[in-house]
């Protein structure tokens, strides 16, 4: 079926929204961006589509950024990678020394000749950092050029980079992710974009590389809409898997058993089949953490203002998340909110 065209549905903008501000690519500080110096485990096998191989860039090689950069590598497609910290480039090309990847120095060299430039970083400011100004990513695209960011950030700053990438000809495609580092390794991500749809088509054939679902949502910002909307979502379900839990355990059931059984009803989710019995464990190092989930839920917080959305649930659980906080959590998974229910 073909998708139905919809007229508009490119770079959208809103008058109260302000042009995003250049800034010193390269230079970017972030709490959020200590992940990026972890050292990185093996990619998992994956069957990759047939596709012509393209010349790609791929800014920003964090937890997220490095596996599917890799998988971009190990699908055929002619690699370029820049990151703040040049040895995270350095071990790439390493890594994957017989895909032959290139490193450099800047975001706008390492763009330059790119087909396609993918981007994976932390906040909205580190995304204006690594695309704008005289060495960012804008400056060395062709014009034809595809930009398309994983980085989960505001909607608003989607609307501006794309407004201004559409300046010099060039697309841009919001397209952040789900499915944590396993999903990256593995090469399984769900990936929720916004742009303009024939960018999006474009895009496509080169990121089921690390995906397992890539879809176009809409206008420009819809990926981060969408994004915003998961985050909502899995705010609730792991308070209330955490809240089933304790309740257990204070019941002095065997929570495990639980699980097992109420795993297979109406309670049964990702959260629970994947994450129920690591929180009875008291075991919180699997992936996604604290940190950045507060980070993406400030970002729910500020559309909801602007929009009107009514989210007293997801606000409450930020506040909690703010608790794992302050008992030492912040590196902890989002699953350790069942740590102040003990």
């Amino acid at each position: 079926m073909q998708r139905r065209r919809k007229p508009n549905w490119g770079c959208a903008t809103q008058g109260h929204e302000q042009p995003a501000k250049p800034a010193i690519a390269g230079h970017y500080h972030s709490v959020f961006h200590h992940q990026l110096d972890t050292p990185m485990s093996s990619l998992n096998p994956k069957t990759y589509d047939t596709t012509p191989a393209m010349s790609v860039a791929f800014i920003g090689l964090g937890v997220m950024g490095f596996p599917m950069a890799g998988h971009l590598a190990l699908a055929g497609h002619r690699v370029t990678v820049y990151n703040r910290n040049a040895a995270k480039s350095q071990a790439f090309c390493q890594e994957f020394a017989a895909q032959k990847p290139q490193h450099a120095p800047t975001p706008r060299q390492a763009a330059q000749g790119a087909d396609l430039v993918f981007c994976c970083v932390g906040n909205d400011d580190d995304l204006r950092s690594v695309i704008l100004g005289p060495d960012g990513a804008l400056a060395g695209m062709n014009a034809g050029t595809v930009l398309i960011d994983h980085t989960t950030a505001s909607a608003m700053v989607a609307r501006e980079l794309c407004v201004l990438a559409q300046k010099q000809g060039v697309a841009f495609v919001d397209a952040p992710v789900s499915g944590g580092q396993g999903g990256a390794q593995n090469g399984l991500l769900t990936v929720m974009c916004g742009g303009d749809e024939a960018a999006f088509e474009r895009a496509k054939p080169v990121a089921m590389a690390f995906s397992r679902a890539f879809t176009w949502m809409g206008a420009s910002g819809a990926g981060q809409l969408t994004k915003m909307v998961n985050q909502i979502c899995i705010a609730g379900l792991v308070q209330g898997l955490s809240e089933g839990i304790a309740f257990g355990q204070r019941a002095g059931l065997d929570v495990n058993l639980v699980l097992d059984v109420i795993g297979k009803g109406a309670a049964q989710s990702w959260q629970m089949d994947n994450r129920g019995k690591t929180m009875v464990a008291d075991k919180f190092d699997f992936g996604f953490a604290v940190d950045w989930m507060r980070k993406d839920l400030g970002l729910v917080m500020d559309e909801a203002k602007r929009n009107g959305a009514r989210v007293p649930v997801t606000a409450l659980v930020d506040q909690f998340y703010g608790d794992v906080q302050g008992l030492g959590g912040s590196r902890w998974d989002t699953s350790s909110l069942v740590k102040r229910l003990k």
